[in-house]
């Protein structure tokens, strides 16, 4: 029997909190994940980061991700905790965002997920963790941007789909109800995102 989650686990920012729903992309995202199609979850520093300000709608949405805790303990998450730094701030941490920074990638390595981010999207910050995302990946830890990973996604809804058809027609068992129905989350908004289905 094909499932409906397509295996694919994300770790979002601080900077994709989507209080106001205004991050389109991360509105598609977010739907799939209502749906059990993906999952989002964040690290706690993340969650405290998106806290802090005292918004309240900004802290409803960060508080209804699963955190998870950083806790390296062991020598191999010492190590790559040390790693992460090294890369992402080779002349050493100045200050507490940096440290929260290296978190936020650490998380995702440990709990095997795609981080979603912009750090490093903007001319204030054009280096961040998108600036190293070739140098994360030898790390085995993939960073995309939230359009990047609607498309990861949408292709793999799309592969999904056809194997429920295929597995449907040789075992002669009905269809699931979910069998393209997905994709109507980008059909909805394909004329403001720029994207074909």
């Amino acid at each position: 029997m094909i499932e409906r989650h397509v295996y694919l686990d994300f770790h979002i920012d601080t900077n994709r909190i989507n209080s106001q729903l205004k991050l389109k992309y991360m509105n598609v995202l977010e739907q799939w994940h209502e749906r059990d199609i993906i999952y989002i979850a964040m690290s706690e520093v993340a969650q405290k980061e998106a806290v802090k300000n005292g918004d309240g709608d900004r802290a409803e949405k960060a508080y209804a991700y699963v955190a998870t805790e950083t806790l390296a303990r062991t020598s191999d998450e010492l190590k790559v905790l040390r790693q992460i730094q090294e890369l992402l701030f080779p002349h050493g941490i100045k200050s507490r965002n940096e440290w929260n920074d290296v978190e936020v990638v650490f998380n995702a390595h440990k709990y095997f997920a795609i981080l979603i981010t912009n750090d490093g999207g903007s001319g204030r910050q054009p280096n961040g963790i998108l600036g190293k995302t070739n140098k994360l990946r030898e790390m085995g830890i993939q960073v995309l941007r939230d359009y990047e990973a609607v498309e990861l996604v949408k292709r793999k809804i799309i592969a999904r789909d056809q194997r429920a058809r295929e597995f449907a027609s040789t075992a002669g068992a009905l269809l699931p109800d979910w069998v393209g129905k997905d994709l109507d989350v980008l059909e909805d908004t394909a004329t403001t995102l720029g994207l074909y289905v």
